[in-house]
């Protein structure tokens, strides 16, 4: 494991952060071998047999979050500055924000500050901590990875089908096209001075500038909090709640997502987690059903 943390270190301060799908699982595999590793090989190879469906799902939503562009639908821009102006008394949250903390001028490549690399950090975590939790379920307990997947993949796909239906535009660009109070795009701004930055090893340049609603950043923030509150039994788990919290904050103030975008996602991560759970008991009460009969 220490040899693992070395490499990884390495890797992320010479070439960046784990940032897509493929390369995060490829990476976490190798964190159960260095975990595990005195276990035999099938054991290791087991990890391949049982992620390889889920991974390749999510490989086909993010190759599918562009097909909006191939619709031709027409890009919603207004309704969330209204509704968020309405929030903010007239100015938006995002514009509140950088007003306060950014800095004048509001610049992607000025000095950060703390709490640019503080949320900085919250805002990249989202690429990993979905399927860290994964792989922690599923070195102990395979019944609850397979749980937890079915309500990653649920959000996820949830997502997709709103980007394609009602394509969105992000607060940066509807300022950059002159609809709404200058905002900066300073989402990397934070890691500046650390050195750090994003990398996509598979993925580069797969994206839908115009997949905004909801916040799939804030919906999977909520779905862990959410899910960890029903599953522990400590008292500690509502410091749970913390994250999203910090999640919604970091993409406000980053000019990526509108509050109603947030509020958006944390619907999509309530309904994800029912549905899942009123179909797992349904699941669960079939057989007994049948014996009684």
């Amino acid at each position: 494991m220490t040899a693992y943390a070395v490499v990884l270190a390495l890797w992320s301060q010479l070439l960046g952060v784990p940032n897509d799908t493929v390369q995060v699982f490829l990476w976490l595999w190798l964190a159960t071998i260095a975990w595990n590793v005195q276990e035999p090989r099938r054991h290791h190879l087991q990890f391949l047999r049982d992620w390889w469906p889920p991974v390749l799902g999510l490989v086909i939503y993010f190759y599918s979050r562009g097909v909006t562009d191939e619709l031709g639908l027409p890009v919603h821009i207004t309704m969330p500055i209204r509704v968020d102006e309405w929030l903010g008394g007239g100015t938006t949250p995002t514009e509140h924000l950088q007003a306060a903390w950014c800095g004048d001028p509001c610049l992607r490549d000025s000095a950060p500050r703390w709490y640019d690399v503080a949320l900085t950090t919250v805002y990249a975590s989202h690429f990993v901590t979905g399927l860290t939790l994964a792989a922690v379920l599923w070195m102990r307990s395979r019944p609850e990875w397979v749980r937890w997947m079915r309500r990653y993949l649920a959000i996820n796909f949830g997502a997709l089908v709103v980007y394609i239906l009602y394509p969105m535009a992000p607060p940066w660009m509807a300022s950059g096209d002159g609809y709404m109070g200058e905002v900066t795009r300073i989402t990397s701004r934070g890691w500046a001075d650390l050195g750090l930055g994003r990398f996509d090893l598979v993925l580069q340049g797969v994206g839908n500038p115009v997949a905004a609603m909801p916040s799939l950043h804030a919906g999977i923030a909520f779905l862990v909090a959410g899910y960890g509150i029903v599953r522990l039994r400590s008292p500690w788990r509502w410091v749970l709640v913390a994250y999203p919290l910090a999640m919604s904050l970091a993409l406000v103030y980053f000019a990526e997502h509108y509050v109603i975008d947030v509020v958006a996602g944390a619907l999509l991560a309530a309904l994800v987690l029912a549905g899942c759970t009123w179909w797992e008991r349904r699941q669960d009460r079939g057989p007994a059903l049948r014996a009684g009969q």
